[in-house]
């Protein structure tokens, strides 16, 4: 890949020695979080964005340079390689451009060109071509054959070669690319007698706009609705706009022959041209949308996985139910699972059973907090807890996915003997402990956080949040002695084969007491090792270090740190006071740099700081169902998911409320990440409730405006007395006596 550091230097705008280094290290089988934690010296502390597009646009000059020796040599060994075919091969700078002139020499199924081209008849196709003054059915009689009957034939042969070669003209290609990327728009109409079937596509029924505007949801769902045969789609600029841009490059005459090139051009246009460049600009608008989709369910999946934990505490987690009941479950600090139960709040006759068990589990357990997950009556649950009054914070969590969870794999081998609902409660109990320990367990399209996710590349969403997961653990860290194999998988340089080896040796061997116990895991080697041990935290271990994010290929810095102001490294460790007396600079060294002293330096202050905040209680407002919602009301709510067209709020009933991204904020944005974070707290006003379609449109911006200006009240003025003489009005001043009151007033 190192050859391709210049081209990926330029076209990233990047320093050419930082992308050298990066992809020697990618090469060397370096992973990017800890590239872009720990070699920021190397890099110039790129980050893991940076990372990702260099590897990303390494791969595509890679696939581009193997593509152009193919093409290179495909048309060599036909003997067609010029060198003004050499010249332009070398100037493509694109696929699309090097397809465009790979096109004439390319392997084809049997075309009406080539049929004619048998038939003899490529000479007339360029006399015709040429324009000149003849007569064209005396020439087109020389060329009857057997398979060419007529001298129509003959020319209508000729133009399929004419047609050919203008679809096939490089430049022609490159000029209706340009006129579609600037003019074409996309359209739809809905499929006659499908209006019913397609009546969730109304808003697309007779449809027009702009490829280069067209945001990238109403490109999805245009697609979902062609691809459901219910709307029919067209992307294309005007005919006649794209005819006469043809026709000036190829037109040179009125006469007979430049009227059968006329026709030529229109059917290469209609039959060859417009529906190759359709095909691509659907395939290229598609994967613009998908990526920018993906971009939206990547950052989304980032908030979440990177939620507030409440941490290690006992909890009591619900699955809420009516007719088959709510299942409970105790978990202690760890998550492990102590005990279950299942109560039934819905029927009169057992509430106080259900109470009695409740306040047993809690004293029994000692649990220190509920979790109750947010679906079918989470609601009427969390007031059924609140009411005991037993003065434990209680959390409604969102439980998408938690069923997914609970009939995986996964589940089955974590708790073989329990019912796939205790599982579920199970989950929704963790997910408020650690979401992201809990979360990597279920495939993200399961979440609920994306926007047409099931209609994106699937090869390409995996692998983008893959990378996202794998960004946020080895953000968070994880703890050696207390992971899941399903969270040690995505540590850096950690995959399947060798989380489950690290499990088995905790099992057999008890937990890690350092860092080093890790080259002892079978297939867990100096590289593995090298990329891991900074993302993984051992708690009360022999080393202090191990449970901070300081590698331990940088504990030898340390060592000399303490040493130099005469104290044990674990005293160094969060004092402030001491570390102010460092001088970094002294231990600059070639192998560590000035950042990666920087965040040493970090580290000590604060070691293993867990980079999410502390989670907060929310309380919805008394709205229970979407019966209850009217229009006007301002209520609370907290953001669940995040689309370019605007944001989902749970705003305690069973759906959440939609706020267009015109009703976010006071000020245009086109991104509502731009204001708004998964999870945040936000109050909404009610705008607009359809029962019968189950919507609720919500807006924030309405909900946070300042409340509307009264009126400056005026004094009460005295009655007019109309019957009283009217006063004369007093004599105008002359210039002087004007200029003599504002002396008197202002001064000079």
């Amino acid at each position: 890949m190192i050859e391709f550091v210049p081209g990926v230097a330029a076209k990233l705008n990047l320093r050419t020695q930082d992308v050298t280094a990066v992809l020697q290290l990618l090469g060397e089988g370096a992973t990017i979080p800890f590239i872009a934690r720990y070699r920021k010296d190397k890099t110039g502390a790129l980050d893991e964005v940076q990372i990702q597009q260099i590897q990303d646009e390494a791969n595509f000059q890679k696939e581009f340079s193997e593509r152009k020796a193919f093409i290179e040599k495909t048309i060599t060994e036909q003997g067609k390689m010029t060198p003004e075919l050499q010249r332009k091969i070398n100037a493509a700078t694109t696929i699309a451009a090097l397809e465009d002139i790979y096109l004439p020499y390319k392997p084809k199924r049997r075309t009406k060109a080539q049929v004619a081209r048998e038939n003899g008849l490529e000479p007339l196709s360029v006399l015709i071509f040429e324009q000149g003054n003849f007569n064209l059915i005396k020439e087109a009689e020389g060329f009857l054959n057997e398979h060419v009957k007529t001298p129509e034939d003959a020319i209508a042969g000729a133009r399929d070669i004419i047609a050919e070669q203008v679809n096939e003209h490089a430049e022609v290609r490159a000029r209706m690319r340009r006129l579609f990327e600037s003019m074409a728009t996309v359209q739809s109409k809905v499929v006659s007698d499908k209006e019913q079937e397609a009546i969730k596509y109304k808003d697309y029924f007779d449809f027009t706009e702009p490829i280069n505007k067209i945001p990238s949801h109403r490109l999805l769902a245009i697609m979902r609705g062609f691809m459901e045969g219910v709307l029919r789609m067209e992307i294309s600029p005007v005919e006649e706009d794209a005819l006469a841009t043809i026709e000036d490059m190829f037109l040179k005459s009125d006469n007979e022959a430049g009227v059968q090139v006329k026709k030529a051009i229109r059917d290469s246009w209609r039959r060859l041209l417009h529906p190759g460049l359709e095909s691509e600009f659907r395939s290229s608008l598609k994967a613009k949308a998908d990526d920018e989709a993906i971009n939206v369910f990547s950052e989304n999946l980032r908030q979440l996985l990177l939620s507030s934990p409440l941490g290690s505490k006992r909890i009591l987690a619900l699955d809420p139910g009516y007719r088959t009941g709510c299942k409970v479950v105790c978990l202690d600090e760890k998550g492990a699972l102590i005990n279950t139960g299942l109560i039934y709040i819905h029927e009169p006759n057992r509430l106080m059973d259900a109470e009695h068990k409740i306040r047993t589990m809690v004293k029994e357990y000692a649990i220190q907090s509920f979790a109750i997950g947010d679906g079918t009556a989470g609601r009427e649950t969390e007031q059924f807890i609140k009411k005991l009054n037993l003065g434990l914070p209680v959390f409604l969590v969102n439980e998408d996915g938690a069923s997914i969870y609970s009939a995986s794999e996964i589940a089955r081998e974590e708790f073989p003997d329990e019912d796939i609902t205790i599982r579920g409660a199970v989950s929704i109990g963790r997910r408020l402990m650690d979401p992201l320990a809990e979360l990597v367990k279920i495939d993200p399209k399961s979440i609920g956080v994306g926007q047409y996710q099931h209609d994106v590349n699937q090869v390409r969403l995996k692998e983008r949040l893959d990378q996202t997961v794998i960004s946020c653990v080895n953000t968070v860290g994880v703890n050696l002695n207390t992971a899941s194999k399903h969270l040690l998988r995505y540590v850096s340089g950690i995959g399947p084969g060798i989380a489950e080896n690290i499990i088995s040796y905790r099992n057999e061997l008890g937990r890690f007491t350092s860092r080093r116990q890790l080259m002892k895991v079978p297939r867990l080697g100096n590289k593995a090792y090298e990329q891991c041990a900074g993302f993984l935290r051992i708690k009360d271990g022999d080393d202090p270090l191990d449970a901070s994010a300081v590698h331990p290929e940088a504990y030898k810095v340390v060592s000399d740190m303490a040493a130099d102001i005469g104290v044990e490294v674990k005293s160094l460790i969060g004092n402030e006071e001491l570390i102010k007396k460092l001088e970094p600079k002294k231990y600059i060294t070639k192998e560590t740099g000035e950042h990666t002293l920087r965040d040493i330096i970090n580290e000590l202050k604060k070691p293993g700081l867990d980079p999410r905040s502390e989670v907060q209680q929310f309380e919805f407002a008394a709205i229970y169902g979407i019966e209850d919602v009217k229009v006007g009301m301002v209520v609370p709510g907290s953001v669940t998911n995040i689309t370019r067209f605007g944001a989902f709020v749970d705003i305690g009933v069973k759906q959440d409320g939609l706020v267009h991204v015109s009703e976010i904020a006071n000020k245009y944005i086109t991104d509502p990440n731009e204001v708004l974070k998964l999870n945040q707290k936000v109050n909404v006003l009610v705008t607009e409730v359809d029962i019968a379609r189950k919507r609720i449109a919500l807006s924030i911006k309405q909900a946070e405006a300042p409340p509307a200006r009264k009126e400056k009240q005026m004094p009460p003025q005295p009655r007019k007395d109309f019957n009283k003489p009217k006063e004369k009005d007093p004599a105008p001043l002359n210039m002087n006596d004007a200029l003599s009151m504002l002396k008197n007033k202002f001064g000079k």
